[in-house]
């Protein structure tokens, strides 16, 4: 008998390789839209700390985010007015503009899964995969002290 784990591991891995796949007719990278979805949401203006902080990912990572699409016109910085050495990414007109006009097809797995599964059944899946994502982070989160 195969051990659930295994099964669990192909299951996972065959999800995100299917949502990777998806064509999604951006011209910027998926993690760059994803940051721009972020920014032009968002109620208040964010740092680039505050967004590295949402993603759970490095400071660094965000600034190559915000030095590419600074250079392709979509974000700009904006100097807080407590401290001018730290700034505001603040998303352009254009980066509005793609949000708005994109997102749903950024979205298209998600609304996929929602249509097919159900409002009920897709939740308790984002309840389920949160709840991974936490365990996962706190062993990390362990390891790295």
């Amino acid at each position: 008998m195969q051990d659930i784990r295994i099964e669990a591991a192909e299951t996972v891995s065959l999800f995100c390789r299917l949502n990777q796949r998806v064509k999604k007719e951006l011209p910027i990278r998926s993690s760059e839209m994803g940051l721009l979805i972020l920014l032009v949401t968002s109620e208040e203006p964010l740092s680039s700390v505050e967004a590295a902080q949402f993603f759970q990912v490095s400071k660094p990572v965000i600034t190559a985010m915000v030095k590419s699409l600074t250079a392709k016109g979509y974000l700009g910085k904006e100097p807080r007015a407590h401290d001018r050495r730290s700034f505001l990414l603040v998303p352009e007109p254009k980066a509005v503009e793609l949000v708005h006009t994109t997102c749903s097809e950024y979205l298209y797995t998600m609304t996929l899964l929602q249509e097919h599964m159900g409002r009920e059944a897709f939740g308790e899946m984002i309840r389920l995969l949160a709840q991974a994502n936490a365990v996962i982070q706190k062993e990390e989160d362990r390891k790295n002290g």
